[in-house]
């Protein structure tokens, strides 16, 4: 049944693209077609995976698999960590069950195992013909050429930057508009890695969390290909000719090969996520120091969150979400925005149940998962820098705005969820 907060979804749609068309580089070449088609997809996407009894159950699936891998890396935690990976033989008396879910010893451990698992099913070919396969995908129904077809693919899977090894030999020829879309894409989408982290953060507070993070990742990708083409639109004169099958590949000599090689590629990235969280977290708790000089104003000392959450409750309520939760909900998104969607995730997963709608959890879901924040414009500046030096002054010209793209593709994403009726996902 159709509802008054379905329709309230709608105006996020509408505003989202009515910003991305405001910033266009051309904004009398607005890809109607294009808009229409990854708006369909989307929504067809939505209602497949949780309408079709079928897939429902494949989803459902994934969450157990999601909650066996959790529970298999405890394994291997407590093994190393002792009791401090939350084990329930304490050596102490405890007062505060809670307090045994520590963030170093829970959830980044998950990333390592899941990067070692990827590169095995990678070097298994199985993972290589699902990217091809939402590659020819997204080149048919989006007219995407093959190699960034290929790329985009990669994104949803391998993470940002990394989608673009896949193709790093086509990216010096890549259009300004293609470049743009690459950079736009990752930052909506997450890494598989971090899906399983962030199923595991909020796994007590949404049912079939793993289903619902799974499908944010997938169905951002043509809401980040959509407004990336709004805001640089494509040029079909400067594309040329090129066969994405001679591309750069990831080769493993066998499958312990495969194993050791991915667990170190994991390794780097638990250092970054857990580095890039201590530094951001105590920048805000320094800024928010500050601003507590100021004194309470409404009742409350002013913070960074707070002044994040008023400026984006606005969209929260575009998005569809009750303005009772707004205000939190917004906060959320500037969390994302400043701090990572790591804490956004932390921070709602916090959240008792009961103490905001059940909707706006779900829309809030869809909303946090991407990597567009101020953290990921240094990490694609860095990453392109290497993979395609000669372009590097011109990724630096359009990262931010590649940034505001993920952000407002995720936005997108959660706005068409929140058009959905909301027993689809009960």
């Amino acid at each position: 049944m159709f509802r008054p907060e379905n329709a309230q979804s709608l105006v996020g749609i509408v505003v989202v693209l009515a910003i991305c068309w405001a910033l266009s580089e051309d904004r009398k070449r607005f890809p109607w077609k294009l808009a229409l088609g990854a708006l369909a997809v989307q929504a067809v996407l939505v209602l497949a995976l949780f309408g079709l009894p079928a897939l429902r159950a494949g989803l459902q699936g994934v969450g157990h698999a999601v909650e066996g891998l959790a529970n298999s890396t405890q394994a291997g935690v407590a093994f190393v960590f002792g009791f401090l990976a939350g084990t329930p033989n304490q050596p102490y008396a405890l007062t505060d069950p809670g307090s045994l879910f520590v963030f170093a010893f829970r959830v980044l451990p998950v990333i390592l195992v899941v990067c070692a698992l990827a590169a095995l099913l990678w070097h298994w070919r199985i993972l290589k013909w699902i990217t091809q396969g939402f590659g020819f995908l997204f080149q048919r129904t989006m007219g995407l050429r093959g190699p960034p077809a290929l790329a985009t693919a990669a994104t949803v899977f391998m993470g940002q930057v990394e989608g673009a090894i896949f193709i790093r030999s086509y990216l010096a020829g890549l259009t300004r508009s293609e470049l743009f879309m690459l950079i736009a894409v990752g930052m909506a989408c997450v890494s598989g890695s971090t899906l399983v982290a962030y199923a595991t953060i909020l796994k007590d507070v949404l049912p079939n969390a793993a289903a619902h993070v799974l499908t944010a990742s997938i169905i951002s990708a043509p809401a980040g290909v959509l407004l990336a083409r709004i805001m640089v639109p494509r040029d079909p004169e400067a594309e040329v000719e090129a066969d994405a099958s001679s591309g750069a590949d990831k080769v493993y000599d066998s499958s312990v090969d495969a194993l050791i090689k991915g667990t170190s590629d994991g390794l780097s990235i638990v250092l970054n996520v857990g580095a890039t969280l201590i530094v951001f977290v105590a920048i805000v708790a320094m800024v928010n120091g500050i601003l507590g000089a100021f004194g309470p104003v409404g009742g409350a000392p002013i913070s960074v969150e707070r002044i994040l959450g008023f400026v984006f409750a606005p969209l929260a309520w575009a998005m569809g979400i009750k303005w009772a939760d707004a205000s939190v909900a917004g906060s959320l998104l500037g969390v994302k925005l400043v701090l990572t969607e790591f804490t956004a995730f932390i921070r709602m997963g916090a959240i008792p149940i009961g103490e905001i709608d059940p909707r706006t959890r779900v829309i809030m879901t869809y909303a946090l998962c991407g990597f567009a924040n101020i953290a990921s414009v240094g990490i694609n500046v860095a990453g392109y820098s290497v993979l395609v030096p000669e372009r590097r002054a011109e990724v630096m010209g359009m990262v931010w705005k590649a940034m505001l793209a993920g952000f407002l593709a995720t936005v997108l994403t959660a706005s068409v969820v929140g058009v959905m009726p909301e027993r689809l996902f009960g």
